[in-house]
């Protein structure tokens, strides 16, 4: 276990830095935190002049916590709270300031963007809790037998079908949450890519920004490049960033 709101810096060279920061969340199916993949994206992302923040969230357990399903949505928000409340020290733009989630971490990065009046967080000094944008990498979604090591973990094996849909981000779109970039491969064999497709088409009826891409091959758990397509899909979301003013 870890502690809450623990997060691994990772700070552009000196004066290349361009205000914009990512939270980075891991994989893992709320069961190990899957580090490789997040340090080599938080490189890439340096080399683009943009801070990360690989965010360390506990794991659920009912040893640690009084409901085990809210804990990693708590320290989501923690870690947030945090970048912005720093964003100054760290020359930072508050305005610019995004989620990115890696599998399980998709889930919980897309729990914090899309249950926004859900706050399991002290936040007297009201600071905004709602991300600036979102990017998701082969992301669980839809809480469904699918998946059943991730579900199983945050939410126990006979959840009732109020708590799956509590769960399954893609419920929870509104207008109100924040533009949004999404990357998956076709061939994913551990996260089906339909949760991908749904977060997708929840974005569309809501009128959210949104861009997709859908790579022929991968696998899961790809970091900043794959054997198949290098880094095209981070070629892509630093085009995105820009597009968006981000």
């Amino acid at each position: 276990m870890c502690n809450p709101t623990a997060l691994i810096p990772f700070f552009p060279k000196k004066g290349t830095a361009n205000g914009t920061a990512v939270l980075i969340f891991p994989g893992g199916g709320y069961f190990l935190l899957s580090l490789p993949a997040c340090e080599e994206i938080a490189r890439g992302l340096n080399r683009a002049g943009i801070t990360a923040f690989i965010v360390k969230y506990r794991l659920p357990h009912d040893a640690i916590m009084v409901d085990k399903s809210t804990g990693p949505l708590q320290d989501a928000q923690a870690a947030l709270q945090l970048v912005r409340k720093r964003a100054v020290e760290w020359e930072l733009n508050p305005g610019k300031i995004g989620l990115m989630g890696l599998s399980a971490g998709g889930h919980l990065a897309s729990m914090a963007a899309t249950q926004l009046n859900r706050v399991l967080i002290s936040n007297n000094a009201q600071i905004n809790l709602r991300p600036d944008f979102l990017a998701l990498l082969y992301p669980v979604i839809v809480y469904d037998p699918a998946i059943p090591r991730t579900r199983e973990n945050l939410i126990g094996k006979h959840p009732s079908p109020e708590l799956l849909k509590l769960y399954s981000t893609d419920q929870h779109v509104s207008a109100k949450t924040p533009p949004t970039f999404l990357v998956h491969a076709a061939d994913d064999d551990v996260i089906p890519v339909k949760n991908t497709l749904a977060f997708f088409n929840a974005l569309l009826r809501q009128g959210v920004k949104t861009e997709m891409h859908i790579l022929q091959s991968g696998g899961h758990g790809f970091a900043l490049t794959d054997l198949n397509s290098g880094d095209q899909w981070f070629r892509q979301f630093k085009s995105w960033l820009t597009e968006n003013g981000f």
